[in-house]
């Protein structure tokens, strides 16, 4: 699908397919054109070339009562109270009055929030109000939910409990998109990713073997004692620091020659293990920006 702004084009011919009941990382640099994506399957806006596929069926009216949306930009009605505020916007996804209101104390209850309930949202702090805002993202029990930056303003343990009901949700059957600068939490949450990059997906698949696909040959080595001098004869060391070093191998040659090299000549190893990319280091090598990672 395509997306245009005037002269200015905002997803290039973008095609994806997002497994359903998995969690989905979808990545990019400022003005990648994310935000345009996840504004079409929203329905907020339309594709001017494509199609969008909801299980199978092309994008209707009816679609967004089955889609819940965390924005990046929090949008709650600050002089509402906690309570009436979720019952009216579980209203507003399809629910009666009374489905709304056990569903928002459900979810508060799970959160520890039900002492909020009368509450304006205007004095509750930013972690309690994207705590809220949770809420009324799935208070419906959205079949597909996209989170964009779910975890800010977060402390460590509320990010780690809204963690924990992300993941009850994906077990649930739910599908995610998830959509943050945080690559270490992509990498500990998603199991599939995309990136977006000046409007076109260059890249797409699971983590696990984006990372396979990226890995250059480097073994990282943990020992007793010291290395003999003439170890690196095939092969090149990238770091050294207290008693781990990092070796690069060779193309043609492989993690078990070296470990036999290193046993041969006597080295006392702790440890050893294959030296996988990070998706941080992934994104800067195909970016080509060499700075940290940001979302638009």
């Amino acid at each position: 699908m395509s997306k245009r702004y005037g002269s200015k084009v905002a997803v290039d011919a973008v095609s994806l397919e997002i497994p359903q009941g998995r969690i989905f990382g979808l990545l990019g640099p400022n003005g990648a054109g994310k935000t345009s994506l996840i504004r079409m399957i929203t329905t907020i806006t339309r594709p001017d070339e494509g199609t969008i596929l909801l299980n199978g069926e092309p994008l209707h009216a009816n679609h967004p009562r089955q889609i819940g949306y965390l924005p990046e930009e929090r949008g709650l009605y600050k002089k509402m109270k906690v309570g009436e505020h979720l019952i009216y916007l579980g209203q507003l996804k399809g629910l009666s009055k009374k489905g709304a209101e056990d569903a928002a104390r459900h979810w508060l209850e799970k959160l520890d929030l039900m002492d909020r309930w009368d509450q304006a949202v205007e004095t509750l702090s930013k972690g309690l109000q994207q705590q809220v805002q949770f809420v009324a993202t799935v208070i419906h029990e959205p079949s597909l939910l996209i989170l964009d930056e779910p975890f800010s303003g977060l402390d460590p343990v509320n990010t780690n409990r809204l963690k924990a009901e992300i993941r009850q949700l994906h077990e649930a059957g739910t599908s995610i998109i998830f959509s943050t600068h945080r690559m270490e939490q992509v990498e500990e949450i998603c199991e599939h990713i995309a990136l977006i990059n000046a409007g076109q997906n260059v890249l797409n698949g699971r983590v696990s073997e984006i990372r396979e696909q990226y890995k250059e040959n480097h073994f990282q080595l943990s020992y007793e004692g010291e290395l003999p001098s003439n170890f690196t004869e095939n092969f090149t060391v990238v770091s050294q620091q207290n008693q781990e070093v990092t070796i690069a191998v060779p193309e043609q040659l492989t993690g078990n020659q070296l470990l036999r090299t290193l046993l041969n000549k006597g080295v006392q190893i702790r440890a050893f293990n294959e030296v996988l990319p990070s998706l941080n280091e992934i994104f800067i090598r195909i970016v080509g920006e060499a700075k940290p990672v940001q979302t638009d």
